[in-house]
């Protein structure tokens, strides 16, 4: 038996996921809340990735992305040729 969720958008389309795919999610987005608040109360983005206080989750989130993609452009100037054959694998194609 398969549970669905739908989610009501646009013009009556629907987008339906199985209960496995839903705690697929769920967990993802658990573990990414605890990592940040984590990294909030122990003031690891604070070190590295802010220049004020990390009050707020929204402030941690911020300071959490811009490491992140600080790190995806390093990554990707090493390996660029990595990244175009992962993109050519789904058929997409990297200027």
């Amino acid at each position: 038996m398969q549970l669905c969720v739908v989610y009501h958008q646009l013009h009556q389309e629907y987008q339906t996921r199985s209960l496995k795919s839903l705690h697929r999610h769920l967990i993802l987005v658990f573990c990414a809340y605890s990592f940040i608040i984590w990294q909030q109360l122990t003031g690891g983005l604070r070190r590295r990735w802010a220049n004020k206080p990390l009050n707020t989750f929204t402030d941690a989130l911020s300071a959490f992305r811009t490491a992140i993609s600080y790190r995806f452009v390093a990554w990707l100037q090493e390996n660029h040729d990595v990244f175009a054959l992962h993109l050519s694998n789904l058929g997409l194609v990297w200027a």
